[in-house]
C-alpha cells in the first residue's frame, strides 16, 4: 500500500486481518509509512510483517545494485515502462521514478521471504509497484481497483490489467467501467469482491428510539468529493425550518477551514460540530447516538465515490441513510430502501430527504432494518475475505492451486508522498 496504517481506510486494515484469520501469511510493504495523531489499535499486530523503508536509504541504493547485475534487462525495462507510460502526466511520472526504486527493494525483499502472489490496494502506483515486481521476479500480481484510482487517472492501467494474474473491483460499476474501457477480455479477469464490515462489530443500538434533537451523522474525510458544503446548507434549510437537530461531522481534512468559515457564515455553530478524525470504537458509539447518517459525495474533478465503508457500518447499525446518485452507492443503498437518495449538488433536495427521515420514524426503522439485511448479504467482512482467499490460492487461468504456505500482499493507497 502506498500508505499504511490510514484511519480513513479501515477497510484494508481489517481485510487483511480477516484473510490472516483464514491461514494466509501476508507480509505488507507501504510505499509510505503513514503517521497519524489517531490509529486503529489493530493495526499494532500488523507492525512486525509491515516493511517500511525511505526512499532515500542504503537498502534501497544496494537493490539497485543487485538488479542491475542480477536482471540488468528487465531493471532498465522497468524503468523505461514507468517513464514511458507516465509521460502524459509530469505529476504522475514523478511519482512513477519514486516507485521504481521502492519496487525494486521490495521485490529483492519478497524472494528473500519466500512470496508466491503480489496484491495491490489501488490501480495507480501500487499496482505499478506489483508490476515491476513482477518484471524483476515473475512473481504474480492481482490488484483492487476502489473507484477515483480508475476513474481520475488511468495511466498505464491496460498494462497492468493485461499482466495481472485477475483484478478486483469494488463494484459492478467500476467493472462496467473497465469494460467500456478494455472490452471483454479485461471485464472476464475481473471480479467484484465488495469492501465489507464485520457485521457483529457493527450491532444496531437496542430499542432504537428517535432522539429529541434529530441527530445527524456524517463520518467522511473533510475533502471536496465528500460534499460536506452541500450538507451544512442542507442544515440551514432546517433550521429555517424549525427541526431541532444537530449534525456530527466526523472526519478530518484539508476543507476543514472552509467548513468551519461555512459554519460560522450561516451560525450554525450550535447545530454543527466538527469532532475529527475517531477511532473505530468512538465512531460506534456516535452512530449509536444517532439517527441517520448522510454522506453527500459529488464528482469532483473526475472523481467518484466507490461505496463507502462508512455507509455500510452505518447501515449494519440499522441506521437511515441519506446519499448522493452518479457513483456506485446505490449498490449499497436502494432508494426507498435502505435509506434515500438524492442528485449530487443539491441541498435543498438533501434537507427534503433529512426531513423525510425527521417526520417519518417508522419508515426510517424499516429503512434501518434493510439496510442492515443488505450489508449481511453482500457487504459482510467474513464472507468475502472467504472470497478473496479463493481467488489468491486458485489460479482462475490455469485452474492450478497455488501454495498457500505464504502469500503476502502488497497494499497500497493512491495519494503519495515520500519519506526521506
Amino acid at each position: 500500500m502506498s500508505r499504511f496504517p490510514k484511519i480513513s481506510e479501515t477497510f484494508i486494515l481489517y481485510e487483511i486481518l480477516e484473510l490472516g484469520k483464514l491461514g494466509l501469511d501476508i507480509e505488507i510493504f507501504p510505499l509510505v509509512h503513514h503517521r497519524e495523531p489517531v490509529k486503529h489499535s489493530e493495526a499494532d499486530a500488523l507492525a512486525q510483517h509491515t516493511h517500511y523503508y525511505p526512499l532515500l536509504s542504503w537498502a534501497v541504493l544496494t537493490a539497485q545494485f543487485f538488479w542491475l547485475r542480477r536482471r540488468p534487462t528487465a531493471y532498465l525495462g522497468a524503468w523505461w515502462g514507468a517513464i514511458r507510460g507516465n509521460l502524459r502526466s509530469p505529476k504522475f511520472l514523478s511519482r512513477a521514478l519514486a516507485v521504481v526504486p521502492l519496487a525494486a527493494l521490495f521485490a529483492r525483499q519478497m524472494q528473500t521471504l519466500g512470496v508466491t502472489h503480489v496484491h495491490a490496494h489501488w490501480a495507480t502506483h501500487p499496482a505499478l509497484a506489483a508490476y515491476i515486481i513482477r518484471q524483476l521476479t515473475g512473481l504474480s500480481y492481482s490488484f483492487t481497483a476502489h473507484s477515483h484510482d480508475i476513474q481520475a487517472d488511468r495511466t498505464m492501467l491496460g498494462e497492468k490489467i493485461r499482466h495481472s494474474r485477475f483484478v478486483i473491483t469494488i463494484s459492478e460499476h467500476n467493472r462496467n467501467f473497465i469494460g467500456a474501457l478494455y472490452g471483454p477480455t479485461a471485464v472476464d479477469k475481473t471480479r467484484v469482491v465488495h469492501c465489507g464490515i464485520d457485521p457483529e462489530v457493527f450491532q444496531p443500538r437496542q430499542d432504537r428510539k428517535p432522539n429529541a434533537t434529530f441527530t445527524i451523522a456524517c463520518v467522511a474525510r473533510l475533502e471536496e468529493i465528500k460534499g460536506h458544503t452541500y450538507l451544512i446548507e442542507a442544515c440551514a434549510y432546517l433550521k429555517d425550518r424549525g427541526i431541532p437537530f444537530r449534525c456530527l461531522l466526523i472526519g478530518d481534512g484539508l476543507t476543514r477551514p472552509q467548513i468551519n468559515a461555512q459554519i460560522a457564515s450561516l451560525k450554525l455553530e450550535n447545530h454543527v460540530s466538527l469532532l475529527g478524525s475517531q477511532p473505530q470504537h468512538q465512531v460506534r458509539e456516535l452512530l449509536a447516538g444517532a439517527d441517520v447518517v448522510v454522506l453527500p459525495s459529488i464528482t469532483h474533478k473526475g472523481r467518484k465515490e466507490g461505496i463507502p465503508v462508512s455507509l455500510m457500518e452505518a447501515l449494519a447499525m440499522e441506521l437511515p441513510a441519506v446519499s448522493t446518485a452518479g457513483s456506485a452507492i446505490p449498490e449499497l443503498i436502494e432508494d426507498g430502501v435502505a435509506g434515500l437518495i438524492v442528485p449530487e449538488r443539491d441541498a435543498r433536495a438533501l434537507a427534503e430527504a433529512l426531513i423525510r427521515i425527521y417526520t417519518q420514524p417508522e419508515q426510517s426503522l424499516q429503512f434501518g432494518k434493510a439496510g442492515r439485511e443488505k450489508v449481511l448479504r453482500e457487504f459482510n467482512l467474513h464472507r468475502n475475505a472467504r472470497v478473496l482467499n479463493e481467488l489468491f490460492l486458485h489460479n482462475p487461468d490455469s485452474k492450478n492451486e497455488v501454495p498457500a504456505q505464504h502469500f503476502p500482499a502488497i497494499a497500497v493507497t493512491a495519494e503519495q508522498k515520500y519519506d526521506s
